[in-house]
Formats: C-alpha cells, structure tokens, sequence
C-alpha cells in the first residue's frame, strides 16, 4: 500500500466516524436511511467523483473488510439475542425463520432460475442472500417507540438468527457450482466442518473467554470500555481458530456470540454499548466501499426478467409472511410492519460475495443482480421509518406515572442493609454515589427517585430490586423522563446492577 493509499484509507475512516456521530441524532428522530448517506459518499469518492477509491470484485481490499463485516455481522447478531426472550418466543421464532426466511428464499431461488436463466445452486445462492434482513437498515426501525413489543420481537429473532440459518445453504450451494465429486465423502468432510468444526471451535472460544474474563474480574477488574473489545477480540479469534481447522469461522464467530450471551449478560451489554458502535463503524465502512463503483453495478447489463425479479424478490415478501403470522399474538399494525420491513442490504451483499471470493465462474452476474435489489430496498425500506413518523399512527404513550414518596428510613436494597447516619447531607459525587451519600440525602428529607435502568436482559437475569425504584430503560431516557413526569428539582439516582 502507498503512502497515497495509507493517507486516503485513514481519511475515509475518518468522515465515517464523524459522519456518523453528526447523523445519529437525525437518524434516530427521522428515521432517515443512515446507510444511503455513506454509499453516496462512497460514490464521490469512487471514479464518478474523486477517484480517490475504484475497488473492484478481486481487490484483496475488499475480500478482508467484507470479511471482517459478515463476521461482526453475524457476532453482534448472537451476542445481542436475549436467550431467554428466544425461548419464551420459540413459536414466533420459529413462524419467522421456518415459513418466514426459508420459504421467502426457496422462491426467491425458483424465480431466479426462471426468470434469469441460471443454474439451480446460483438461484438457490441468490435466494439464500437476498432472504437475509439488513441489520443496519433495521436497527433504526427497531429503535422506534410506537411499535408494539411483539412486533419488535419478532424482528429481533428475525435479524438475530436468520443470517445463520442462510449461510450455511449458501455454502453447500456453493460447493454444487462447479465440478464436483462427493461420492469419496467429500460432501459428508464439508458438513463436519460446516456443522461440527465451526460451531466447536466458536463454542470452545466463547468457554474460555468467558471463563478468563470471570476470573480476571474477581481478582483485579476489568474496564467496561475494554470488555467490549475484549468482545471484538472473541469474534476475530473464533473465526480464525475455526478457519485453521478447516470449519467455518463465519459460523464459529456466531456461536462464540451465543456462547457469551447464554453466559456473560455483563459481557453481552458491554459489547451493546461500546463495541456494538465500533462494529457499526466497520459496517457503514463496508457501504461506503461498495458505493465507490460496486454496488452501482447493479444498473449494468438490465434486461425486462431483471428487472420482474427485482420486483419479485422485493415484495414475496409480504404474503408470506402474513400468511406465517396468522395466529400468532403479533398485533394487525405489526404484522403489516413485519411483512412490508424485510430490507436487503450489506448482509445480502456479503453472502452473495462468498462464492465471488472462492472463485465461482459467473458469480458476478449474482453479485449485480444482488447490488440492484439492496439499491430499491434502500430506497423503499430506508424511507420507510421516515414515512411511518410523518403519516403512522402511533401507539398510546403510556400514562405519566406519579414518582415515589421519599422513601422510609428502610434499606434501600433488599439484599443489603445500611448503616444509620444522622448527619445532614454532605456533597455527593458528580457521577456516582455510594449508599451512605444515599441515606444520607434520604434521612434528610432531600426528594430521591430511584431509576432502574439495567437492560431488559440484566433485570431479566437478576432477582435484586431497590426499593420503591421507578422503571427506566436506557433508551430514549429524556422522553421517558417526561412521559414519567419525575420531578426536576429531585435528586435522580440510577442504577445498572
């Protein structure tokens, strides 16, 4: 790499990160398409604009970031899934992946084969990639208020499980595109290290990083900004122990996830808060590549059964799963929302580059088709949110709660009893407090509210509650302020363990 290249590289991570951090109030308001911005810086960055970057399909430069994105992809995909959520959900699960994901890819796959007039295993390879739901453009739907808790769900299950279910059918079609001879056991050798080597090796990596960190916590700490890039560092290393014993690290780098999220709920919320941003950044760096001349390609070589696929692929959507959610306690309002929000995006485009990087004749031709339905979903799916703030009708907001009375002179936590300190209040700390500044300001008459703001998934897992303590979820915390009515002349006390 050149000097040139060093500088343009440095100063394109750059504009993503503070282009990011610019946007992220916008976005979270206005539901505005996030990633449709950095594909256009993308593109005045590639050959129609500065052309400071013209990556191609063969560019080394390509093959380690998309890499890199499908790992983290499929990573913060376990690693956020609420084990517990998924099996108090296992039929809505299973209504969205079984009917939902695999029946939208097998005709997907039978419309390719028709209209365009490829093989079966590449139709199967593009119904397989273009099945898979975006997990960038999804996260600021996801974020909304006025979408109903059952409807959100299933999209959760949806984003978090549905990429593992599609990369294993694009591998083993990948492995029918060309010559092949499986009556030596070639066929069975591919799926002990698709099923069996990947998932152990993520499995065993996920054990010992969970065990190692347990340990170091209990003996000397570790920073919460650090356990989130110890998390990072747990994806990489699955992946690479697996691909050096000949299994799929895609598949190991979800497995070590789920293996943390099943034990670590600290580690899992760590990863949310700080390394979830940092896999964000990699990811809207991946679209601004694929926008410099890639994801263009997609307008190249149009023909009319194209274009009837593109249509196809983009709307099957809907009556199948409206169709899978009959009888289910989804609401009408979010069956309509799960049914039209299936975008295609970055995870549609890494899957379909698995069989460009392994060197699949004509594998080009999936890549474009694929390049122009994420184009339309962006366009439809990305304005979406947009459009559900300015026309949708939103859910009752709930009714302000009254904030507690001061509380007695009880222990604050059940668990724990404090000690009594008749002295007045003295000054507490800025930024933390510790139980005696708490009593203190208590046994002087100060008005205190207690906010539990641990993660559904901490609170879920913990048998601890303070006393009197009103419920505050980390998100969206000034509209819930409001909405709760707390007083502002209080003392606001939270608490996350």
């Amino acid at each position: 790499m050149s000097a040139e290249q060093l500088v343009a590289g440095l100063a394109l991570i750059g504009i993503v990160i503070i282009v990011s951090a610019l946007l992220s109030g916008l976005v979270d308001r206005a539901g505005f398409p996030q990633v449709a911005v950095f594909i256009v810086i993308g593109l005045a960055l590639g050959p129609i604009g500065l052309s400071v970057f013209n990556m191609t399909l063969d560019s080394p430069v390509l093959r380690v970031v998309a890499t890199l994105s499908l790992t983290l992809v499929l990573f913060t995909d376990a690693v956020t899934l609420n084990t517990k959520e998924v099996k108090r959900n296992a039929g809505l699960a299973f209504r969205m992946l079984g009917p939902g994901t695999i029946m939208c890819a097998a005709l997907t796959a039978v419309a390719a084969w028709w209209l365009l007039g490829i093989s079966p295993a590449f139709a199967t390879i593009l119904g397989a990639a273009l099945a898979s739901t975006d997990p960038v453009l999804l996260r600021g739907l996801l974020r909304r208020r006025d979408i109903s808790p059952t409807a959100r769900q299933a999209l959760q299950l949806e984003s978090g499980l549905n990429d593992v279910v599609l990369l294993p059918i694009v591998v083993v079609a990948i492995a029918f595109t060309g010559p092949h001879d499986f009556g030596s056991g070639h066929l069975a050798k591919m799926g002990f290290g698709l099923f069996i080597l990947g998932p152990g090796a993520g499995v065993a990596i996920g054990l010992l990083a969970v065990s190692a960190l347990d340990l170091i916590r209990k003996r000397t700490g570790v920073r919460r900004d650090y356990e989130s890039l110890y998390s990072l560092g747990v994806a990489f290393s699955a992946y690479a122990a697996a691909e050096a014993m000949h299994g799929s690290g895609f598949l190991a780098a979800f497995t070590a996830g789920l293996t943390i999220a099943a034990l670590d709920v600290e580690l899992c919320d760590c990863f949310i808060e700080y390394g979830g941003v940092t896999a964000e950044m990699l990811l809207l760096f991946t679209f601004v590549i694929f926008g410099t001349s890639l994801i263009w390609t997609g307008f190249t070589g149009l023909n009319t059964g194209t274009i009837i696929f593109a249509v196809f692929a983009t709307f099957i959507r809907i009556p199948i799963y409206l169709l899978t959610l009959i009888g289910s306690h989804v609401d009408r309002r979010g069956r309509l929302l799960i049914a039209w929000f299936g975008p295609s995006g970055l995870s549609s485009l890494l899957l379909v580059l698995l069989p460009v990087f392994a060197g699949v004749p004509g594998s080009d031709q999936l890549f474009r088709v694929t390049a122009l339905i994420v184009l339309i979903s962006i366009v439809l799916h990305g304005t979406s949110p947009m459009l559900l703030t300015r026309f949708g009708k939103t859910e009752p907001q709930p009714e302000p709660v009254e904030p507690p009375p001061p509380p007695t002179p009880e222990p604050v936590v059940e668990s724990r009893s404090l000690p009594v300190i008749e002295t007045a209040p003295a000054e507490v700390g800025k930024q933390s407090i510790t139980f005696e500044e708490l009593e203190r300001l208590q046994k002087s008459g100060e008005p205190v509210v207690l906010l539990d703001v641990r993660t559904e998934r901490s609170r879920d897992n913990s048998d601890l509650q303070a006393k009197g303590s009103v419920r505050m979820p980390p998100e969206n915390v000034v509209t819930q302020a409001k909405n709760l009515n707390l007083p502002k002349e209080a003392w606001l006390i939270a608490y996350c363990a």
